[in-house]
């Protein structure tokens, strides 16, 4: 277990309360997800030493950060933390918040040159601008990358996005997926957005008033029809996949993923590239047969592996299985009924909406 997170924490405090023992990968990003109030953040606090539970067992790589004797202080742990808010001293260019933090390294962490940084986020241009003069998601970037200049073993972020309109988002996004694929750095994540930990996530941590409801893999987690946060219109599942076809005619893509495949539009990708899909159940109908001539372009055979009630009384989750591949469709009990669907039956599955998120 020594390449892993150990995290064994329980915090009171009035109103609140934080229960958690789990042991996390030491690779790719863990998304701490919830609502707000969950208890997300207080769990990241814990992890960075920033505030210290009356009980606590807290492990990375095999070195002790606390336990009932140790309590190791935030600025001796190998890590790093990116705020909801840049934070970045105003009165310094945004080079000169890299430098700083450059200079006050002191982890033994993995070497990145200031200018990989810089080229890795995209801020070359931004380096003798002041933070009031830059965008919202423009700040972030500057804070990840000074954040990095610290030399961390793992990165936290808190919210990075959330102080963001969708615009920016949309800008910053990509930078962290590079960052996480470029720096094999182990990231944990803390958000409240679905569409963050599609896109991001490799492992989920789902939380609930202080405790973890639900831990594992993205995409088994997901597929999980007693998933205990109701996520309404954004339930579905993300599914790994890779390019296989060009369509130019109609600007489409093939993906091919265990056990079939799917068109979907084309976003200037390269035949071989992996990818993530994300399927939403509201976007799947079922059908008996795959002879309806229809505008839906994305037809596959199923088989019902599971039926689940969804939030609504009217309305049911049902899990069906391609391959090795799971997806999540949200149908009426009325139309289970008149289909005669049952668990074990093979079922069309047409698929309105797939979206590249990858």
């Amino acid at each position: 277990m020594a390449d892993k997170l150990q995290v064994c924490f329980k915090l009171n405090r009035p109103g609140f309360s934080l229960d958690v023992d789990i042991t996390l990968p030491n690779r790719g990003v863990t998304a701490i997800f919830g609502h707000s109030g969950s208890g997300k953040t207080s769990l990241l606090r814990c992890i960075a030493g920033f505030e210290k539970a009356a009980y606590g067992h807290l492990t990375f790589e095999g070195q002790t950060w606390q336990n009932g004797k140790t309590f190791v202080p935030t600025h001796r742990r190998p890590l790093a933390y990116v705020f909801q808010e840049a934070s970045l001293f105003n009165h310094l260019t945004a080079r000169k918040n890299l430098t700083y933090a450059q200079r006050r390294a002191g982890h033994d962490g993995p070497v990145v040159g200031l200018d990989d940084i810089i080229d890795l986020l995209g801020i070359r241009k931004l380096l003798e601008q002041y933070p009031s003069q830059l965008s919202g998601g423009e700040r972030q970037r500057i804070a990840i990358a000074r954040a990095l200049m610290n030399r961390p073993r793992l990165l936290l972020m808190d919210e990075p996005l959330a102080a963001l309109d969708q615009a920016r988002k949309q800008e910053i996004l990509p930078y962290i997926e590079t960052l996480k694929r470029e720096m094999h750095l182990p990231i944990l994540y803390v958000t409240h957005a679905p569409e963050e930990v599609a896109r991001l996530a490799d492992t989920l941590v789902a939380m609930e008033k202080g405790r973890v409801v639900a831990l594992g893999g993205l995409t088994e987690t997901l597929a999980a029809l007693d998933f205990p946060i109701r996520l309404g219109e954004e339930s579905g599942v993300v599914i790994p996949a890779v390019i296989a076809e060009h369509d130019p005619q109609w600007q489409l893509i093939r993906v091919n993923f265990d056990g079939g495949s799917l068109w979907l539009r084309d976003n200037q990708t390269t035949i071989g590239d992996f990818v993530r899909i994300r399927v939403l159940a509201r976007d799947i109908s079922l059908a008996l047969d795959g002879n309806h001539a229809s505008s839906i372009s994305n037809t596959l055979p199923a088989t019902i592996d599971e039926i689940g009630q969804d939030e609504h009384p009217g309305l049911a989750l049902v899990k069906l299985k391609v391959g090795s591949t799971f997806f999540v469709a949200r149908v009426t009990r009325r139309s289970l009924h008149h289909l005669k669907l049952s668990v074990g039956e093979t079922t069309w599955m047409q698929i309105k909406s797939v979206a590249l998120v990858q």
